[in-house]
């Protein structure tokens, strides 16, 4: 059986080699583009912008979660030391390293 490429298949070829073509000239224009960033020191304040925007981020989100759970009570080091059957004397007895 012999296959005979039509019109309309030669044209969808050269439509699929035109698109990839044009997304590996987009590519390689996004990439001059970071290098030129790069070069004039543009990219590495981005760079920092976006890292320090992520910080600030996770420090909201921390703040948040801790004020949607917050109780209003608190616990005191001597609470917390015999809940974990620790006194203040009993650590005042262990050996200094």
């Amino acid at each position: 059986m012999t296959t005979h490429a039509t019109a309309d298949d030669n044209a969808q070829s050269n439509d699929d080699t035109s698109d990839a073509d044009l997304r590996q000239a987009k590519r390689v224009t996004a990439v001059r583009d970071l290098v030129a960033l790069a070069n004039e020191g543009a990219f590495a304040a981005l760079l920092e912008r976006d890292v320090e925007a992520a910080a600030d981020i996770r420090d909201l989100a921390v703040v948040l979660a801790r004020d949607a759970t917050d109780t209003g009570r608190r616990t005191s080091l001597d609470e917390v030391m015999e809940a974990s059957g620790q006194t203040r004397e009993s650590l005042d007895a262990l050996p200094d390293e």
